[in-house]
């Protein structure tokens, strides 16, 4: 077999193709631009094989908030006591994760310092213009552990809203930073926060490929995996204790099952052909893949633990990026039957599949919210990938950047949230957005670029 192929204007036919250059070559692309690119990223190629981290890891992301909801509500977050003797600042943890949800907007509290313990001046605090505010204390223990304490204040009402306790190891304190965000977001708009939740994406530094687990923020990244080859496709298992992924460790993409907190792993796709693209079933027994065994790349089904697939599409095209809705009823999918990529879905048991997406010539990477009303996806228009969301009941779409290399949207779990990949000045990083597109924050880092975002589900306190 020749290892030749030809590069046509639109690589979307190329899968069969790529994929032999991925296992023949196994070379990573150029970003300068200037040279050919084996592995092409997944806004060109989108069969879930090709968007290589090609980045350098960093361990520590900078939060960069940027723009203005129509409706935030003011909270004053007071620096709590005694945290300048903590290793984490624990009040502008908080801050940050409320300001990047889009819901609140800061209020500068100059400096003040407020412990649990004390009952504020709500009448100064409403000249300032809070309707909250959140004090607390960080005391270090003998045994070395953290005491951490905060209340959250209604300044208008002047009522105390409650406050929480927690006693940990310094490991832990950005996780009760984010709780204490988790809690204020909930009391203050009645709907669950996602602060203490996780994120995953991969890295390249040097010649190693890292699958990293975060925290939300990006911040805390902790290395779930590392390998000579290609790692891409994190996708979290429902109950938050598994991602499966995609690797190249046998010169040609398969499926494994990653064990977050045992490092454990199981191979659970290695048929003829390629493997790639899995998803999981809301209820986390089944995985879509996408598999060439048959000839085109084509939609499957089958048991998380492995076994025999059960085919799902039968078309003449390339059908790939498969996405379960929440209630497990369809799987979402790309699919160039009609000519060029577009949105499609299927019954999850199998049948007739409907086409999604009706405006622009070219979308991909289909991601669908918790609560069933979004779908986040990639759409190409003159050169450029925007992310693009669409309200399912009624077909409206909304573009919400204005950036041109967007990749690989995921929501967060409460639906209010999506992380995506970008390129900005010339680098690869991780965004989120809220659904309007009004409020971004950027996850960026010093020495390099990520990508391969997918946010985990709820976690358990």
């Amino acid at each position: 077999m020749s290892g030749v192929c030809t590069i046509p204007p639109d690589l979307w036919r190329l899968h069969d193709c790529q994929v032999l250059r991925m296992t023949l070559h196994h070379r990573s692309p150029d970003r300068s631009g200037s040279a050919p690119t084996f592995l092409p990223t997944r806004r060109h190629l989108v069969a879930g094989l090709s968007a290589l981290a090609t980045v350098p890891a960093w361990a520590q992301f900078r939060v960069e908030v940027t723009g203005v909801g129509m409706t935030q509500l003011p909270i004053a977050i007071a620096a709590f006591r005694d945290e300048t003797q903590s290793p984490q600042k624990i009040s502008a943890i908080v801050q940050a994760d409320l300001e990047r949800s889009g819901q609140f907007r800061g209020i500068d509290t100059g400096g003040v310092r407020l412990d649990e313990a004390a009952r504020p001046d709500v009448a100064l605090w409403r000249q300032k213009g809070a309707d909250s505010l959140v004090s607390g204390s960080v005391v270090r223990l003998a045994d070395g552990r953290y005491d951490v304490r905060f209340r959250l204040w209604d300044v208008v009402r002047g009522q105390d809203l409650g406050g929480q306790s927690y006693v940990v190891v310094q490991a832990d304190l950005r996780l009760v930073a984010h709780r204490i965000a988790d809690y204020v977001y909930e009391k203050l708009t009645g709907e669950r926060g996602v602060f203490s939740t996780r994120i995953a994406y991969v890295t390249k530094a040097g010649n190693r490929f890292s699958l990293w687990v975060a925290d939300s923020d990006g911040e805390n990244a902790q290395a779930a995996l590392s390998s000579p080859e290609s790692i891409i496709s994190p996708a979290w298992s429902p109950s938050g204790g598994q991602l499966a992924y995609v690797s190249f460790e046998s010169r040609k993409p398969v499926v494994y099952v990653h064990d977050v907190a045992t490092g454990r792993r199981r191979l659970v796709a290695n048929f003829k052909g390629s493997n790639s693209a899995p998803a999981w079933s809301p209820d986390g027994r089944t995985l879509a893949i996408t598999l060439s065994r048959d000839g085109n790349s084509q939609l499957y089904t089958m048991d998380a633990n492995g076994g025999e697939p059960r085919r799902l599409t039968q078309s003449s095209g390339i059908d790939t990026e498969p996405a379960f809705s929440p209630d497990g009823k369809h799987v979402y999918f790309v699919s160039d039957r009609g000519g060029a990529p577009q949105i499609y879905k299927v019954p999850s048991s199998g049948g007739s599949a409907e086409r999604v997406t009706f405006n622009g010539s070219y979308n991909i990477s289909p991601a669908i919210s918790p609560d069933g009303r979004w779908l986040a996806y990639i759409s190409r228009a003159g050169g450029a990938f925007k992310l693009q969301v669409m309200e399912l009941a009624t077909g409206n779409v909304t573009a919400i950047t204005d950036s041109s290399a967007d990749e690989r949207p995921s929501f967060a779990p409460n639906s209010r949230l999506i992380v995506y990949a970008t390129q900005q000045q010339g680098r690869e990083a991780l965004m989120t957005t809220t659904l309007d597109g009004k409020i971004k924050a950027r996850l960026a880092g010093q020495g390099g670029d990520i990508r391969e975002p997918d946010w985990g589900p709820y976690q358990f306190q």
